[in-house]
């Protein structure tokens, strides 16, 4: 079987009866061609298939309408929302999103930015600051904007968006401790970067509360579920029957946390609380409702989404403020006793504590 090559332009001038020239006119800026003659393009473009090579207009006009999205994830249900957010700013800007997917990793991230850079996109947004030595100089290099989101650094390589994981761990041990729990267990799993600084954060409440965590925490390096969230806090409970509390770095895990006390009959809240982190949309119907830590995934799209927008198609200023900590807020909920207080986190970060 023969295969058929690519339609091209001039194949669907030559079916069109027009010039290559009017069908280019024709599919960039329709408006200035007749809309009989628009529809005769129409047609042919369609009756071939004709595919328009954006690469070569980009050349030509030095703009791709492309923008590069890295995540870490596209099953973790906390980035749903934010890639949602960034889709919705551009979309009525004309301008496509080429989203990867890098697992995690911070060597696949690399080749990631590597490939997406080839295509010449008009900015690059990023889940997390941990990009190698490489990654940031490709970055630096390629003169467009850059925004780093969900996480704060001292260094951004160009705009930056998100809070403080290890004010955000340490605030949720300073809210249970707020309710006269003592002995607080953690349960952390994957180990990306986010994660490794709630666990900081729990670890460093618990030295300033004067509490010890020995046996307490269960930490993990594979990928998160509800059930290993159920495995992990069995390992604890196993060790340290007398627990009555668990911080768990995202909810998934808490859900987990959850099943495994209904399982053996520990109530919650009233034997023990449990806070997550992330507050996905199964938080409020778990039974009891899931108290946990909140954070603007929406509010820190939208914010690169915009700001990207004014730069490549606006003013071309970068904003005043090009470091946005968005805080966090600790929705409470039936799994943990009712505080009704403000719990202040360190280094002038505030969580709000929301009934």
């Amino acid at each position: 079987m023969t295969r058929k090559h690519r339609a091209t332009l001039s194949d669907v001038a030559s079916k069109a009866g027009v010039s290559p020239v009017t069908v280019s006119r024709a599919i960039r800026h329709p408006e200035m061609v007749s809309k009989k003659l628009r529809e005769r393009i129409d047609n042919a473009v369609r009756s071939l298939g004709y595919i328009p090579n954006h690469l070569a207009s980009a050349l030509a006009s030095h703009r791709t309408n492309i923008v590069g999205v890295i995540v870490p994830s596209l099953t973790n249900g906390v980035f749903d929302d934010y890639l949602a957010a960034i889709q919705d700013v551009f979309s009525l800007a004309n301008i496509q999103v080429l989203v990867t997917n890098v697992r995690y990793s911070a060597e696949k991230e690399e080749k990631a930015i590597n490939t997406l850079l080839g295509y010449h996109p008009e900015a690059m947004i990023l889940v997390g600051v941990d990009q190698t030595d490489n990654s940031r100089q490709m970055l630096t290099n390629a003169g467009i904007p850059v925004v780093q989101t969900l996480d704060l650094t001292d260094n951004p390589i160009d705009l930056n968006i998100g809070l403080s994981h290890d004010d955000a761990g340490y605030a949720a041990v300073e809210y249970l401790r707020s309710l006269g729990h003592e002995s607080i267990a953690h349960l952390t799993a994957r180990g990306d970067p986010r994660s490794q600084q709630r666990h900081a954060g729990y670890q460093r409440a618990m030295d300033t509360f004067g509490l010890s965590s020995e046996g307490l925490v269960a930490l993990t390096p594979r990928i998160s579920t509800v059930q290993l969230g159920r495995r992990l806090f069995a390992e604890v409970l196993d060790r340290q029957p007398g627990v009555e509390a668990v911080f768990c770095c995202n909810d998934d895990l808490a859900l987990g946390a959850l099943f495994e006390c209904q399982q053996r009959g520990i109530r919650v809240p009233e034997d023990l609380a449990i806070v997550g982190f992330n507050d996905l949309e199964f938080c409020a119907a778990s039974v009891p409702p899931l108290t946990s830590v909140g954070t603007e995934r929406i509010q820190m799209g939208k914010w690169a989404a915009q700001n990207v927008l004014e730069i490549i198609r606006g003013s071309g200023q970068r904003p005043d403020k090009c470091q946005v900590n968005t805080g966090f807020t600790i929705h409470e909920r039936g799994s943990s006793m009712p505080a009704h207080k403000t719990v202040h986190g360190t280094r002038g970060t505030k969580a709000r504590v929301v009934s």
